[in-house]
């Protein structure tokens, strides 16, 4: 069973490739870290503000390239967690049919975004990542973020999308 999850909070540290983005629970109060790296961090944020840039980058590319065939993104699925990395899913339909393609999570969440596509996580995963206690310290809070909280209008390292 997959829970519906929504992006919470970015939090983008230009001085380290870990940056993070936290997932929360729909219909509930749990939350979910991903770590992510810079680049893909920086598309997601651009993606939330509607910020256009003069050539697309490979998160516009693949929404084109959708689009053009007739697809039509669905919803994203995180459905796996190995050796701590996590799998995603793209859910596309194209005339009709329902086609599965694997992702980086941090791909699927920067091309789902901009056109508010719902995120799932397998409830199998969130358990997971609950129980590996290094992962969970890892993901929870070990990280460094600044103690304030920021939302969307500002410019600094941590970003609130609730």
């Amino acid at each position: 069973m997959a829970v519906k999850m929504e992006l919470s909070r970015i939090f983008i540290r230009e001085m380290t490739d870990m940056q993070i983005i936290e997932l929360t629970e729909v219909d509930g109060e749990r939350t979910f870290p991903i770590v992510i790296g810079l680049n893909e961090a920086f598309a997601i944020e651009r993606r939330l503000k509607g910020l256009e840039i003069p050539r697309p980058q490979t998160h516009e590319l693949l929404a084109s390239v959708i689009g053009q065939l007739g697809g039509q993104l669905k919803e994203i699925v995180i459905h796996d967690l190995t050796d701590r990395t996590f799998y995603a899913k793209l859910i596309i339909i194209q005339d009709g049919l329902e086609i599965e393609i694997d992702s980086r999570p941090s791909d699927a969440i920067a091309l789902g975004v901009a056109e508010g596509v719902p995120i799932y996580v397998a409830e199998n995963v969130i358990a997971q990542t609950e129980a590996d206690e290094l992962l969970s310290l890892e993901l929870n809070g070990e990280y460094e973020v600044d103690d304030e909280d920021y939302d969307d209008d500002d410019d600094d390292s941590e970003e609130n999308w609730g």
